[in-house]
Order: structure tokens, then C-alpha cells, then sequence
């Protein structure tokens, strides 16, 4: 039991690390569903994967998916006056198309499930590692691009970025889990006015995700859900009773 609580505490630690960065960041430009819509584009590239090469390549050709929806996302940001239309409309357009691949698949509602929301508990700890490494190269470049980088460079580049993150979370989680663990904990941190928000979200969201894990263990409930419904619920009551800090 201790094992498989610890590899997802230990996987639960290691997507907060970066997500709730890009939660904060996310939220200060006033594009909260692009995150959604990117990892849903990324599930659609799995669920072709899943179809036509029956699960091979199924990293690359997410990220390609991915990085094509962060490619229209930067576009968009610079070009449409009502960009949170243009990332529903991609996010619809990614769902559909999960469900269009999925329903010719045996194995499609079962594939569809945990595509949005995985069964954390039992994440091998080899890949929980491998994830690790990579959102650490991707932290330093998120600092160099910060820096060295202007105008729609970095825009794309934020979103590639967040792309590269976003493909191996939702591989690892689930679409849903990974939204609410970029904004759920970053939207607690705003409405809280003392301190540094990512610190705040990092907390925050190991709190969050330590009782929910817990509580779908006890209760034999399913984990990713139980995260999300959590998550949801700590930023809703905080958005009802905490007036907003300013952005960070």
C-alpha cells in the first residue's frame, strides 16, 4: 500500500513543480482554456496512435498534435480579438475528434476514460522519473526564453513549451486532472494575497492532491476524478469567500 500511495504522491509532487507555474502564468494572460484545449489536442494525437498504430508512437505523434495547437494558440493570441472563442472551437474540435477515433476502437470508451482522467496510483516509477528529468530542462529553458526572448517568439515558444509539458502529463494523468492541477492551485494562490503565488499553488496543490489520493484509496474511488472534483471544488469555494489578489 505504502508503495503505490508513495508513487503517486511522488507523481502528484512532480506535476505541480511546473504546472503551476504555467497555471499562474496562464491565468495572468487571460487564456485559462488554451491549457485545456492543448491537452486535448495532445489526447486526440494518442487516440490516433491508439487506432492506427495500436499505441506505437504514440509520444511523438501527441506532441505533434500538441505543438500544432500551440502553434494556432500563439497564432490566435496575436491575431484574434475573441481568442477564447478560437480555443472553445479547438477544444470542441478535439474532443470530437477523440470520440470519432475512439468509437472505431474496441477498447474506446475504456481508452477514452483514461485519457481524460488515469488512474495515478499505479504509475511505474520509471516513468514518474523520466517525466521528472523533462520538466526540469523544460524549467530551465521557460527561464530562458523569460529572458532572452520577445513578441511572438515567445509566445510560440511558451506554448511549445507547454506542449512538450502538456503531451507527457496528460499521457500520465489525463486531460482533466492535468487542468486542474495547472488551475486549481494557481487560482487558490491569486485569491490569497500573502506571499509568492507559485510557492502558495505548490502548497496548495500538495495538500489537495495528498487528501484526495488518500480518500479514492480508502474509498476505492477513481483517483484522477477524485483529484479533479477536489481541486474544483478548493478553488470554487475560494473564488465564492477570498476577494482576488492581484495578478502575479
Amino acid at each position: 500500500m505504502i508503495d503505490i500511495l508513495f508513487s503517486a504522491f511522488l507523481l502528484s509532487l512532480v506535476l505541480l513543480g511546473i504546472h503551476s507555474y504555467f497555471g499562474l502564468e496562464i491565468i495572468k494572460r487571460g487564456i485559462i482554456f488554451t491549457d485545456l484545449a492543448i491537452g486535448q489536442m495532445s489526447a486526440l494525437g494518442a487516440a490516433a496512435a491508439l487506432l492506427f498504430f495500436n499505441g506505437r508512437f504514440l509520444y511523438p505523434i501527441s506532441l505533434v498534435f500538441a505543438l500544432g495547437a500551440a502553434l494556432l494558440s500563439s497564432l490566435a493570441a496575436r491575431r484574434e480579438k475573441h481568442l477564447e472563442a478560437f480555443i472553445g472551437l479547438l477544444y470542441a474540435f478535439g474532443v470530437s475528434g477523440v470520440f470519432i477515433l475512439l468509437s472505431q476502437s474496441p477498447h474506446g470508451m475504456e481508452d477514452f476514460q483514461n485519457l481524460l482522467a488515469a488512474d495515478i496510483l499505479f504509475t511505474p516509477m520509471k516513468k514518474i522519473i523520466q517525466v521528472a528529468i523533462l520538466y526540469f530542462f523544460l524549467g530551465l529553458f521557460i527561464v530562458f526564453i523569460n529572458k532572452k526572448t520577445t513578441g511572438f517568439v515567445k509566445d510560440f515558444l511558451f506554448f511549445a513549451t507547454f506542449a512538450f509539458t502538456v503531451t507527457s502529463s496528460v499521457q500520465l494523468a489525463g486531460v482533466f486532472v492535468v487542468f486542474s492541477l495547472l488551475i486549481g492551485p494557481a487560482f487558490v494562490a491569486i485569491k490569497i494575497k500573502k506571499g509568492k503565488p507559485v510557492i502558495i499553488a505548490w502548497t496548495a496543490g500538495l495538500v489537495i492532491n495528498v487528501i484526495a489520493i488518500a480518500v479514492s484509496y480508502r474509498f476505492d474511488l477513481p483517483t484522477g476524478y477524485t483529484i479533479v472534483l477536489l481541486h474544483a471544488f478548493t478553488a470554487m469555494m475560494f473564488s465564492l469567500f477570498k476577494q482576488t489578489a492581484s495578478p502575479p
